[in-house]
Parts: structure tokens; sequence; C-alpha cells
């Protein structure tokens, strides 16, 4: 993704894609919007991890879940 992609639909599309290769229980309670663009940085930096990875431990998702919800908008 280049720079002009740093749109709220980029960061929206990345979360979602986060969400569904983490085949997160509580996917639901977090929605993509609840992300802002400011964050776009740090959440490429976890959507480059969860894409790159077939699988992963417990607690790696749980970590990565972690750090969505530090992300996200209160």
């Amino acid at each position: 993704m280049s720079v002009q992609d740093r749109t709220q639909a980029s960061v929206e599309q990345m979360i979602d894609t986060i969400k569904d290769r983490l085949k997160m229980a509580t996917a639901a309670a977090m929605q993509s919007s609840a992300f802002s663009v400011e964050q776009y940085d740090d959440i490429k930096d976890l959507y480059d991890i969860v894409i790159s990875k077939p699988s992963f431990s417990i607690s790696e998702v749980e970590a990565l879940v972690s750090e969505l919800g530090r992300l996200r908008r209160s």
C-alpha cells in the first residue's frame, strides 16, 4: 500500500483482513471504523505481520488482539 492509500477505507480493509485471518471470536465487537487513519503505520505493521504468516499460536493471537485494542479509538 502506498502513501496515497492512507484512507479510512484502507485502514478498515486492513482491520477486516486482520480480524478474518486471526479468526477473532470477538470480531463483531471490534468494528473496523473504530480505527483512525492517524494509526495507519501501526495498523499496517500489524497487517503485514498477519498476512505474512499462515497460522498463529494462541499467544501470538492474544498479543496481536491486544495491540489492536490499544490502537482502537475510544
